[in-house]
């Protein structure tokens, strides 16, 4: 059976608010606060303020469940958290991104249970971007016998796989642990299916506690990022001939091998990781981790070219990896942004010695039969990495990582620049096991630093200084993680042959000269941008302002957003992504990108994690003035049109970076690129200006199941063909009826002084973004949305009703008692 979501019919209180409010989990209690210049989060959070908040709800154990005993477990609680049962704490946790575990202690069937959940995430910035706070990850009800199948007790490998004229057979190992009086002696059954056929089918007697199947699958369906075929996976305990438990997870076949001479190798074939990081929050959500919102940010990252993510800088939400496990992206999945020396005044640094193994272990518990996840980083940024300390404390991760999970390499991220500064520090001495607190270089020092010497990050990781710096703890991994410091591989390959080295954080701008690296020097397995969609916090990061505007990358209130994306937090592409499909050659269309004729003779304050404000639109209502246009492709030649008339055929591709640009005098029509290769056409684009503009609603589905699934509508100023005027602006209002509730509304605004609750918003770009969540019922939704200047207008959705278990989707890991509820 499955566990059971332990997610409606919540009662949330704010610090002092006696009545509260029902809420139905995840639920992201930050997101709702009110922000002002002086929020507590300061810059790193989106000036959000931190508070204390307590969670409740009443549970009646079923009457039909003896000698059962029940626990709830958290994916995650940002905060301080302890949970306490009819007066009692059963649980505490003070690590924001771990799974843990609450027992409901000794329930009789038919007792009620009040459950508090009491969260303190008062003391701010404790992180370097918006964490949220609260139960902003879903909670499960596990039912358990007395004997049953171990916490993370079934491990899938996949051994070797040996092809033959096509066909693949697969050496897979299943090893069962099992807890309780009747662990020996108890029959195990594996059961392992595809498509709803049963491919393999075996039984053992248990004599101990552990019971191993090595078995071998004929004519394996492997798993790739280019093909993510998945096995359904059912372990079963019985005892005299009567099920007690069952584990149930999917899984894929699937072998790792990495080396210096021919890189990273899946299943035996070589591959080049074509990645991007990824932060926690969902953006206008907020850090609130619902299946749906997770499952389209892999969706369109998968669809734009990506085969791989990173976590940054916090382990992948279950519902993220299960989308990486069926739709094929690699993860490298990451522990931590934090060691023993801090980064904000708040942050997990003090108890990072004590709290670091089982960190570890529930991450690598949750990823160790996921196909995705091929890579584990101990790591970011980490300044005492540098130090001969740090370097013991990354060889003890590195050999817990090995020792837990053999079958996946390590990395950690290191930017050069940061560890030559961090270096010098003379404080640090080589027998010194935990360095006192202080204010060492750290990541922001190295960010701030970067945004006045732009290039010279990159440069920096060629001096001798900072290979000194960095060799020891790249001698701790089984990968070189470099972040900002591309320019250093061939030198480091020449001086480490044996080094394998990977791109873990770049700059989307210096793709084309990071790309020609990953494909021209051995052992360089592939590259991970800054950053494929776009965050809340770390205000000012990567959005130019303009003018009299402040500058720099720590940008002032009402700032909201880092800006950096190459999908905006709504998830409409930026104009970077044009150049990241160029590099690597993911369609033959030209992408166009026109740089805002709002801004026309406005001089921008750039920062170096955006290189360029383009965006993909040529329709810019009543705004007038030179058009600056690039055109981006991997053709060696691009024309470009507009209405009709050539404006020139000009080089593009390798030699020009993928860019190319134009400069023409705005005229609203349509602009035409076309991309050529040695003379012939091989794709072209066209960017069209909307005509005849109203308020026009558009959704990504058209039906809802269960309370936990989302839609998420557009609210467009288009034209009947859906061409959206990115020049016009305006005030939308809008009201959902029926069995749903709006969840966010919001736009990729990179400053607000509106909260996303609010049922009012301004555009930006000629866009809003309204996320709708039903409550279970079923029936007909309708979104009404008015605005000012541009009409009415609604549509209607279908909601399906909730029905059983109300996740929508299973959880891929399970492990519960048979009568979970």
């Amino acid at each position: 059976m499955t566990p059971t979501l332990f997610t409606a019919d919540w009662t949330f209180h704010r610090e002092g608010d006696l009545a509260g409010s029902t809420v139905r989990l995840p639920h992201d209690a930050m997101i709702g606060e009110t922000r002002t210049a002086t929020g507590g989060t300061d810059n790193h959070g989106g000036y959000f303020p931190g508070g204390r908040y307590v969670y409740r709800k009443r549970w009646t154990a079923p009457e039909d469940a003896d000698h059962r005993s029940y626990k709830l477990s958290f994916e995650g609680v940002y905060g301080i958290t302890y949970v306490v049962v009819n007066g009692t704490e059963m649980a505490r946790s003070n690590s924001p991104y771990r799974r843990f575990d609450a027992p409901l202690g000794d329930l009789k069937p038919g007792t009620e249970a009040l459950i508090e959940v009491h969260v303190d995430n008062s003391s701010v910035p404790n992180s370097r971007w918006y964490t949220g706070s609260g139960i902003y990850r879903p909670v499960w009800l596990y039912s358990l016998t007395d004997s049953r199948i171990a916490e993370d007790g079934v491990r899938i490998v996949t051994r070797d796989i040996r092809t033959d004229q096509g066909s693949s057979d697969a050496s897979v190992q299943v090893s069962v642990r099992l807890d309780g009086p009747a662990a020996i002696g108890s029959t195990v059954v594996l059961d392992i299916h595809r498509g709803g056929q049963r491919v393999l089918r075996e039984e053992r007697v248990a004599s101990g506690g552990i019971v191993v199947f090595d078995t071998v699958i004929h004519g394996a369906a492997l798993w790739s990022a280019e093909e993510p075929n998945l096995y359904e996976v059912s372990v079963m305990m019985g005892v005299d001939g009567e099920p007690i438990d069952e584990y149930r997870t999917r899984t894929g076949l699937r072998t790792i091998d990495v080396d210096s001479s021919r890189g990273l190798r899946i299943n035996g074939q070589e591959v080049l990781l074509r990645g991007t990081a990824v932060h926690h929050d969902n953006g206008i959500l907020g850090a609130a981790t619902f299946d749906a919102a997770e499952w389209r940010r892999a969706r369109i990252l998968k669809e734009a070219g990506f085969n791989a993510v990173r976590s940054a800088h916090n382990p992948l939400s279950r519902a993220f990896l299960d989308a990486c496990d069926t739709l094929g992206l690699y993860v490298m999945d990451e522990l931590t942004d934090v060691w023993f020396r801090r980064k904000t005044p708040h942050d997990g640094a003090p108890q990072f010695h004590e709290s670091w193994a089982d960190d570890a272990a529930a991450m690598i518990s949750e990823d160790r039969n996921r196909p995705s996840v091929i890579m584990y980083s101990i790591g970011n940024e980490i300044a005492e990495s540098a130090a001969p300390s740090g370097i013991r404390v990354a060889q003890q991760i590195t050999a817990y990582f090995h020792a837990a999970d053999a079958t996946r390499p390590t990395t950690i991220a290191v930017n050069p620049l940061l560890a030559m500064m961090a270096s010098r520090d003379k404080s640090t001495s080589s027998n010194e096991v935990a360095p006192p607190e202080r204010k060492p270089a750290t990541s922001t020092a190295a960010n701030q630093m970067a945004a006045r010497i732009g290039r010279m990050m990159v440069l920096a990781s060629m001096l001798p200084a900072a290979d000194r710096a960095t060799r020891g703890v790249f001698d701790a991994v089984d990968i070189a993680g470099y972040n900002y410091g591309y320019a250093a591989y061939p030198r480091a390959r020449r001086r480490y042959p044996d080094r394998v080295i990977v791109g873990t954080e770049s700059m989307p701008g210096d793709l084309p000269a990071i790309w020609k690296r990953v494909t021209s020097t051995p052992g360089v397995i592939g590259d991970f941008s800054w950053t494929g969609w776009d965050y809340l916090g770390e205000v000012g990061l990567g959005y130019w302002s303009y003018g009299t505007e402040p500058g720099g990358i720590a940008k002032p209130y009402p700032g909201i957003l880092a800006g950096c994306g190459i999908f905006d937090i709504t998830g409409a592409p930026t104009g970077t992504l044009s150049l990241v499909q160029a590099v690597w050659n993911v369609t033959e269309a030209p992408g166009i990108a026109v740089r805002p004729l709002d801004r026309v003779g406005q001089r921008p304050n750039k920062t170096p994690w955006l290189f360029t404000d383009a965006v993909p639109s040529w329709s810019w209502g009543r705004h007038s003035g030179t058009a600056e246009i690039e055109v981006y492709s991997a053709g060696d030649h691009i024309e470009l049109q507009l209405n009709g008339r050539s404006l020139g055929r000009r080089r593009a591709g390798r030699k020009t970076n993928y860019k190319t640009r134009f400069a023409v005098p705005y005229e609203p029509g349509e602009l035409t690129a076309i991309a050529y290769t040695a003379g012939a056409e091989i794709g072209r684009r066209t960017l069209r200006s909307a005509r005849n503009v109203d308020l026009r609603l558009r959704a990504e589905i058209d039906e809802l199941h269960g309370p936990d699934d989302l839609a998420f509508v557009w609210i467009e100023l288009a034209d009947a063909d859906g061409i959206v005027d990115f020049g016009s602006e305006d005030e939308v209002t809008v009201h959902v009826s029926g069995p749903a509730t709006l969840a966010a509304l919001g736009s990729a605004a990179p400053t607000s002084d509106r909260s996303y609750l609010d049922d009012s918003q301004p555009t930006y770009r000629g866009r809003a973004l309204a996320i709708v969540r039903p409550t279970g019922l079923g029936g007909e939704i309708t979104i009404r949305a008015t605005s000012r200047q541009h009409g009415v207008a609604s549509l209607i959705l279908q909601a399906s009703p909730a029905v059983g278990d109300t996740s929508i989707r299973t959880p891929l890991t399970i492990a519960t008692g048979t009568d979970a509820s």
